[in-house]
């Protein structure tokens, strides 16, 4: 089979899986909603709003930079054949990121108010709030303008990428990044939950 007419039916074939794959999700959302009380899924805290939608998107986060690592691992071992395998899903890490980063920004309010988290740790384990908190925080921001640069090689260099093996490290180097700030931030976000939440 030509290559021209490969790639169009590989084109053809993951459009109808991502339909798939929204509708799951949508589908999984409004039973997850139905079946169960809000108040359940949430947690009783007054921010639980908050918590949950940066723990929502944290968790896809995580699903995409990994799928972005394995992705920048394919490009740099010259194994992509198209860059527009690539674009769709960098923008939506980058978007992942920024969102992840805004919901998590608007928790740390509530972590530093007087008697939130903040306050005991730094009476009860004042290493916790300052290894732990104060890394994660700044470590979590690094995600996005790696994220970003990353996407906006994919969608500006297309046409160069393939043929550039600088232009090819440069791009798997900032999604492992991502990767592994990320991966970083999360772990420690998910400690310190454990240790004391909102």
């Amino acid at each position: 089979m030509p290559e021209s007419k490969r790639m169009e039916n590989e084109g053809d074939t993951a459009r109808p899986l991502g339909w798939v794959l929204g509708i799951l999700v949508v589908v999984g959302g409004i039973i997850s909603l139905g079946t169960a009380p809000l108040v359940r899924l949430l947690g009783e805290s007054r921010y639980a709003l908050e918590g949950a939608l940066h723990g929502v998107s944290a968790g896809i986060f995580m699903v995409t930079a990994t799928i972005g690592l394995f992705q920048g691992y394919r490009l740099l071992a010259g194994n992509i054949q198209r860059v527009a395998q690539l674009e769709f899903g960098a923008a939506v890490n980058a978007f992942l990121a920024f969102l992840t980063i805004l919901f998590g920004n608007r928790i740390y309010i509530f972590y530093r108010a007087k008697g939130g988290p903040r306050t005991y740790f730094l009476e009860n384990m004042p290493e916790i709030h300052k290894i732990f908190f104060e890394f994660k925080e700044f470590m979590a921001l690094f995600t996005l303008p790696l994220a970003v640069t990353a996407a906006y090689l994919f969608w500006v260099y297309r046409d160069q990428l393939l043929r550039s093996r600088p232009l090819r490290t440069v791009s798997a180097i900032l999604l492992a990044l991502t990767f592994f700030y990320f991966l970083v931030a999360f772990v420690l976000g998910a400690a310190i939950t454990k240790l004391r939440s909102i």
